[in-house]
């Protein structure tokens, strides 16, 4: 039950998060695009939007399929970090994170987003012989 409600919550977040990488928070999401990043911060945003909804949407939506999605979501942050730690070392302020202490600490939020994908899509359980994706 537990596993559960933190699937469908993550899969809530990721989708909201990528409706506003699309919509409302374009622009803050456009400023977290490191510099050395070769293509356009827009692209670079719109993309990792629409990727955030379809994670998201299908975490919450095919259960069945919640070890591979769990394992995807867990993929992406850490292929997203990078961009957090280029925050933090170009000292750039968005959503709020306008110190170097803030957007420190920011990074240790990172590996709790992937320990709460690989635990929610139970990516990391044995499988018993009758489960399947």
């Amino acid at each position: 039950m537990l596993r559960t409600l933190a699937r469908i919550v993550l899969g809530s977040l990721m989708t909201a998060a990528g409706t506003a990488h699309l919509t409302v928070l374009r622009e803050e999401f456009q400023a977290q695009v490191p510099d050395w990043v070769p293509v356009d911060d827009d692209a670079v945003v719109l993309g990792s939007g629409v990727v955030e909804i379809a994670l998201g949407s299908a975490f919450v939506l095919l259960p069945r399929h919640q070890r591979l999605v769990g394992g995807l979501l867990a993929a992406f942050y850490v292929a997203i970090f990078p961009g957090n730690v280029a925050q933090y070392v170009e000292q750039t302020d968005a959503f709020g994170l306008d110190t170097d202490r803030a957007r420190f600490l920011r990074l240790f939020f990172q590996p709790v987003l992937v320990a709460w994908a690989l635990w929610a899509g139970r990516t990391l359980t044995r499988r018993k012989p009758a489960d399947r994706d």
